[in-house]
């Protein structure tokens, strides 16, 4: 039957479900009733299918029709290609994890794996011991990780350019500036001007120097003045814990961290745009069901991470 229809280039493919049909039901009504054709519909059908094999396949004996030796000879074959078929073109069964046995690659910055990495790691050893999670940190340059398979996910603050990439907001956060225990800061009034006296330190993958603060500075009036810039938000972290220098964290995503570290935030007393967290990835990897596992528990392990974070108090 292979051989058949490697003769046969531009067979329809649907003649062997109705091959497939007839062989079993031994009967074009039945046939019929069966794939919801109609008989006239059904008898066109078993003449293409006579046709393209050059056997007669099913033959009337008395009330009945039986098939040939042909058509005996390859009904086996018959249903085993219908069924390949059907199982090809069938949805992806939801994935066992317990059975998984896969290298996921997730793209986000040291802030997201602070935050979420640990709860993440230990959910899936758990769920799925064969599976490993890598994490790559942000380059200083865009590169199209998601589109060329470098990455399974990216998490964080999406800025893909390419239009194709399916993204999911997680949660909506907002910067807050972040200080040593017993910063000049920490007492008094924070206004919008003894913030822009302090000394600052950026962490940015790109190593720029401004963003949505001096730009919202600069609408009051002020400039703030930044001493340096650090491509890692823990490495800015370390650098605050051991200086007079204010940082700036997520007030969510970051908290574990700043606790940890037995740091401070404070509100920041000027207008800035929230931040969406999000998770992306290719719409090639929407259906496949490893992969919908992982999103899955990702989407869950964020929130649950985010979800009790208490907001930093104005």
């Amino acid at each position: 039957m292979d051989a058949m229809i490697a003769r046969n280039a531009n067979i329809d493919l649907n003649l062997l479900t109705a091959l497939d049909a007839l062989l079993e039901e031994q009967s074009v009504t039945a046939a019929a009733d069966r794939l919801g054709l109609s008989g006239p519909a059904m008898s066109r059908t078993l003449g293409r299918i006579r046709r393209t094999t050059g056997d007669p396949v099913l033959v009337r004996a008395g009330r009945h029709m039986v098939p040939t030796p042909r058509a005996l000879e390859i009904r086996a074959e018959v249903r085993r290609l219908v069924e390949a078929a059907q199982g090809v073109l069938a949805p992806s069964a939801p994935a066992d994890p317990a059975q998984l046995a896969r290298v996921f690659t997730i793209n986000a910055n040291d802030l997201f794996v602070t935050a979420v990495g640990p709860r993440l790691v230990a959910r899936v050893a758990r769920e799925a011991p064969q599976v490993v999670l890598r994490f790559l940190g942000e380059s200083y340059v865009d590169l199209p990780l998601l589109r060329d398979g470098a990455a399974d996910l990216e998490l964080g603050v999406i800025d893909s350019p390419e239009p194709e990439i399916v993204r999911e907001e997680l949660f909506v956060d907002r910067s807050v500036a972040v200080v040593r225990d017993g910063h000049p800061l920490t007492t008094g009034t924070l206004t919008a001007r003894r913030f822009a006296d302090a000394s600052h330190l950026n962490f940015s993958r790109r190593g720029r120097l401004i963003g949505p603060v001096d730009a919202a500075l600069a609408a009051r009036g002020l400039r703030r003045k930044v001493i340096a810039t650090v491509p890692t938000f823990t490495a800015s972290l370390m650098m605050v814990r051991d200086s007079d220098a204010v940082g700036l964290t997520s007030e969510r995503a970051g908290a574990a961290t700043v606790r940890s570290l037995g740091l401070r935030t404070l509100p920041i007393p000027l207008e800035l745009p929230p931040m969406t967290m999000e998770m992306a990835w290719h719409p090639r990897q929407e259906a496949d069901a490893g992969h919908r596992w992982l999103r899955g528990v990702v989407r869950e392990t964020v929130r649950e991470a985010v979800r009790d974070v208490p907001p930093v108090e104005v």
